[in-house]
């Protein structure tokens, strides 16, 4: 079963029936197992990257995106960044989505050979699928929230400059409720460094 459950604006909020009917039909099995390839992959914050792709699944569910591709792509969203060498094979005969799937994994991959950051944060602003945005957008929030584990000002001074640049002209697009979930977090971590905090101008009552 593959219809879209995917709501512009989503709030975070109690699954409802609908919700749980649209989960329980998405089969995450075989992609969860592809995503335990990220298990020995760490992050500076201190969490493996397979923890980071769970969370970023986790993410998406809370603000009631459920959609087959989406929560699929979620789970191997870094998987071609972390292992180069990965047999793109595996995604596209995980299942029947699987095509459709690696589709959203190849926009999210940044090539550092051949793409500068600045450059794949604009391709996906400008050309990104709904699906990409969205999934950028949740693991930001994850990287955000982990922030709070590291005392290093330079990496999140880092954080904090790209997802102002580049991260909330995505959230306007797609939904107001993270774009003000971002927001919070640079606030708290520009608390952190003792600077000025970024204007906050809820989204949300833009679009009321």
């Amino acid at each position: 079963m593959n219809e879209t459950f995917e709501m512009k604006d989503s709030e975070p909020g109690r699954m409802n029936t609908r919700d749980m009917v649209g989960l329980s039909n998405i089969i995450l099995a075989p992609y969860m197992q592809l995503a335990w390839n990220l298990v020995g992959r760490p992050r500076a914050s201190g969490e493996n990257v397979f923890r980071h792709s769970v969370h970023t699944l986790g993410i998406l569910i809370n603000y009631r995106y459920i959609s087959p591709i989406l929560l699929k792509a979620s789970l191997v969203h870094d998987i071609l960044r972390e292992i180069p060498d990965f047999d793109e094979s595996e995604i596209k005969n995980a299942d029947e989505d699987g095509d459709k799937v690696l589709a959203v994994v190849r926009e999210l991959t940044h090539d550092r050979k051949t793409e500068t950051r600045a450059e794949f944060f604009k391709r996906i602003i400008r050309n990104g699928s709904f699906d990409a945005k969205l999934i950028l957008i949740a693991s930001r929030l994850d990287s955000l929230e982990n922030l709070g584990y590291t005392t290093d000002e330079k990496s999140i001074e880092e954080y904090c400059m790209d997802t102002e640049l580049y991260v909330l002209p995505l959230a306007l697009q797609v939904n107001a409720y993270m774009y003000d979930e971002l927001i919070s977090f640079i606030n708290s971590r520009r608390r952190f460094l003792g600077g000025k905090e970024f204007y906050f101008c809820p989204a949300r009552k833009k679009h009321a």
